[in-house]
């Protein structure tokens, strides 16, 4: 620790670690200059940095050098209940290694605070327009996650420093923004930016409090839980000013999926954004949230705004208690962090974006960067003309409308706009269709508080938009079952049907297996798209319905005024609803006795909850690179949706078959993602995505679509689960080739894990985002890339050769990846090994984190 920056912080009776002056003993001046996430990563670094290394790593970030890895030491590790538990069964299945080694399993532990929401596990099986709809979903949630609840629960008990926020109270990230983040932590006497990981890719929400907050996967997560630091180099931080205000009925979900479809044309992956300007400045929080939630969907890996007057009213407004919001105000104004002290920050690049440019706006029908301006659906060829036959459903038609997600229901402004539409919709006598399965399931409970103290809770139930669950629910593919009829209709006339959702994603096979695209919309579309009962619908201009004296009624005469929408919002969401809510919540405390087993008592039946095998078998053996044969050649944008599905499992894939042979019945078969705690289901996920484009499966010239392999050398075509069982027989090591952002999306282990059981060794690759990177490598997977220009095309790749790679992996080294073909010419192609840090070379090496965890405990912990 470097005590001679320590100093007393004004009024507090705290200390911090003047940055500042660390900062100016190097290079006088700089301090002024520097982004905000400069400043936090510096702040890190002298309070926890080694002071022999200080001066070398806070040069990087002083001279934006990015030479040299760094550490960084998160203050908190959030995690919602499908990775969390997932890193948590990882752990559990450490202790039993430790154990087997000789070594204490009761000292693994989470280092770091870990908290864990449960709110990935709800499934939407009774809608909106059944007022018992909540606690059923509950029932059946219950039900179904026995296994799963009682494992989550033991660790609550069983490891030190875990917390467990139980199922029913809400999203991660929500809760997150409204009570978890304190903005600026003081612990041990000592004031400091609160700043955190989260095993979910949307983990940035929180961002918008100023609050660096990263999404990583449950790899990288358990690293942080275990006190080891997170190795970085400097990121490329991009300034972004917002100008200009929203023009009047313009939501701030309108606002995002045009700033989506901005950023990803300027190529921000992997970089941390920093909103500012005039427009930045007029946002409230919750618009701010939701431009900071769709990080993941720039590409980008933080989107911070500055600490200023809005993010004090916020806290205010959310019930914090009045000396932490002094303290947050004193700490930013003395250490740089407020707004008003970084107008001298300069960007190595600046970016610019006119909020008063954005129109209405839906995002579709299968990337959140696509967006579409309502004004012209029709010649974007997504409207078109209404054919209603006469008890059948239309074209396009919408099958599934939810309001939903973290993005959306954290802005009261977005949800009180949804209920404004819905009671003028009422008025008029208009009403859903009856094929749409509609659902509201807000990230918070504090979002029913203010819809019941505006009546407008009723309004929403009146047209099918009750609440549903506290949960992310729709948006993460856990939109449940559709009604039998509805669902036989689309498959007898294959039927053109799509989703409405306020959710942040919408790829394909995501939201249900049966709507075949989705798209992305601000809840009060969602709401008028559910009236409208198709997708093949001029939302602007196209008529809604007539009303009593048979006058047609349109969009704009439903669509609420920004005066009423703020009226509502003034009157209607008071600090002590979030205190109603978060008080009760927070105040359960945890007993950590001795009364509990270190070591958990696996069940052997169980299809949710098994032993990992990391420390056994084919991963236990070497990586030899070599001989290795395609598993899959890919294009670009292969989604980790693609990787390893998390929607519902259907009876005919390779899960459902093993769920049944193991005695559990169709109709509690649950999601992919709730089973991930299981390896012998989870892995049987792996490129079970019926959209899938393997170019190795051809028909008539064409990429045949489908969860589909070929396996070499026979060439025989068989479904990817067969595929990967006869190479895990053969134990063949295996590779994946693919294009541009490979594993973008969810930040989701299975991803990287089902592809490490299966065999694979090594994928190559255009690119690949950060998170599912860095997953692979916590897997014990070698991520290489094409130099640019080069890809499969280029070498006219088809999977019929075997590969091997040489040269020593060390960080960004060029290797070389030996290609034979069937009539043996060889080729050696250059590519960039993808460990970008020294300390990924040394979790590789080890075969992941796991392990590399496991050595080194073993080497400090002899008995």
């Amino acid at each position: 620790m470097n005590t001679q920056y320590r100093k007393p912080l004004a009024d507090t009776g705290l200390d911090f670690f003047d940055t500042q002056a660390a900062v100016e003993a190097i290079a006088p001046g700089s301090y002024a200059t520097l982004p905000y996430t400069s400043r936090v990563l510096a702040e890190n670094l002298v309070r926890r940095c080694s002071p022999e290394t200080l001066t070398d790593s806070l040069k990087q970030i002083i001279e934006r050098k990015r030479d040299l890895d760094f550490p960084w030491y998160p203050a908190r590790v959030v995690c919602h209940d499908i990775l969390g538990q997932t890193a948590l069964v990882d752990l559990a299945g450490l202790r039993d290694a430790i154990a087997d080694k000789g070594g204490d399993p009761s000292k693994v532990n989470p280092v770091v605070p870990t908290q864990l929401i449960v709110d990935h596990s709800l499934a939407v099986e009774h809608a909106g327009f059944d007022k018992d709809a909540f606690d059923k979903n509950r029932a059946i949630e219950d039900r179904r996650n026995e296994d799963r609840f009682h494992f989550i629960n033991w660790t609550k008990k069983a490891f030190k420093n875990v917390d467990v926020i139980q199922p029913g109270n809400g999203i991660m990230h929500q809760i997150n923004l409204e009570k978890m983040s304190p903005v600026i932590q003081s612990r041990q006497g000592v004031a400091f930016p609160d700043t955190l990981v989260g095993t979910d890719s949307h983990t940035p929400h929180v961002d918008a409090l100023g609050v660096i907050a990263i999404g990583v996967g449950g790899l990288e997560a358990e690293n942080v839980m275990l006190g080891r630091a997170s190795y970085m180099r400097l990121p490329d931080i991009i300034g972004v000013e917002l100008t200009g205000k929203r023009q009047p009925g313009i939501t701030a979900t309108d606002i995002v999926l045009a700033i989506t479809e901005f950023l990803r044309a300027q190529k921000v992956v992997s970089s941390y954004l920093e909103f500012y300007g005039e427009g930045a400045a007029d946002l409230t929080l919750g618009d701010r949230a939701t431009i900071s939630n769709m990080t993941p969907e720039f590409g980008a890996s933080a989107g911070m705004f500055y600490i200023d007057q809005q993010t004090i009213d916020y806290l205010k407004l959310t019930g914090r208690e009045p000396e932490q919001v002094k303290l947050v105000e004193t700490y930013a104004k003395q250490t740089g962090l407020w707004a008003d002290s970084l107008k001298e920050a300069e960007y190595e690049r600046v970016l610019r974006f006119d909020l008063s440019s954005v129109v209405r706006n839906i995002a579709g029908p299968s990337n959140p960067h696509r967006r579409v301006p309502t004004s012209e659906l029709a010649e974007r060829g997504i409207s078109g003309t209404v054919e209603n036959e006469e008890g059948l459903m239309p074209d396009g038609a919408v099958i599934i409308a939810a309001i939903t997600s973290c993005t959306n229901t954290s802005n009261p402004r977005n949800v009180v706009a949804a209920g404004l539409l819905a009671r003028k919709a009422n008025a008029l006598g208009l009403t859903r269709k009856p094929w749409v399965k509609s659902s509201f399931a807000p990230g918070s409970k504090v979002a029913q508080l203010y819809l019941e103290e505006s009546a407008l809770l009723p309004e929403l139930e009146q047209l099918g938009f009750g609440i549903v669950g506290f949960a992310c629910t729709t948006c993460n593919g856990m939109s449940g079952a559709l009604d039998p009829v509805i669902q036989q209709e689309v498959i007898d006339r294959d039927l053109y049907s799509t989703a409405v959702l306020s959710g942040n994603r919408n790829f394909d096979g995501r939201i249900h297996p049966y709507a075949k695209q989705a798209f992305l919309a601000s809840p009060p579309l969602v709401v008028a798209y559910a009236i409208a009962g198709t997708i093949r619908f001029d939302i602007e201009k196209d008529v809604l319905g007539q009303d009593q004296q048979g006058n047609d009624i349109r969009l704009k005469d439903i669509w609420p005024t920004d005066e009423e929408i703020d009226a509502i919002v003034a009157s209607s969401v008071k600090p002590e609803q979030f205190r109603e809510i978060y008080t009760p919540m927070f105040d359960v405390a945890v007993e950590y006795g001795n009364e509990i087993s270190p070591l958990y008592e696996w069940r052997p039946e169980s299809t949710y909850i098994r032993r990992p095998p990391y420390w056994e078998g084919a991963l236990a053996g070497a990586r030899t690179l070599k001989g290795m044969r395609p598993l899959a050649v890919l294009g670009d944008n292969i989604t980790t949706d693609h990787l390893s599905p998390s929607n519902a499992i259907l009876a005919s894939s390779a899960a459902g078959e093993y769920l049944a042979r193991m005695g559990l019945p169709e109709v509690d078969f649950n999601s992919y993602a709730t089973h991930r705690g299981d390896h012998l289901t989870a892995q049987r996920a792996t490129f079970a995505n019926p959209k899938l484009l393997n170019e190795m499966v051809q028909e008539n010239g064409e990429v045949k679509q489908g969860s589909l392999a070929r396996i070499e050398p026979e060439g025989k075509v068989t479904r990817m689960w067969e595929a990967i069982e006869t190479y895990m027989d053969r134990k063949q090591p295996l590779i994946i080739v693919a294009g541009a952002d490979y594993g973008q999306g969810s930040s989701r282990d299975w991803a990287a894990k089902g592809v490490r059981l299966a065999g694979v060794e090594a994928i190559v690759a255009e690119g690949f985002e950060r998170i599912h990177r860095t997953n692979l490598v916590g897997m014990g997977v070698l991520p290489l890339e094409f130099k640019k220009g080069e890809s499969r095309q280029t070498y006219g790749i088809d999977g019929t050769e075997t590969f091997d790679v040489l040269g020593t992996p060390t960080p960004r080294a060029e290797l070389t990846l030996v290609i034979t073909r069937t009539s043996g010419d060889v080729l050696n192609v250059p590519v960039t090994c993808r460990l970008d840090t020294a300390e990924e070379v040394s979790v590789y090496q080890a075969g992941g984190v796991l392990q590399r965890f496991a050595e080194d405990f073993l080497a400090n912990n002899t008995q």
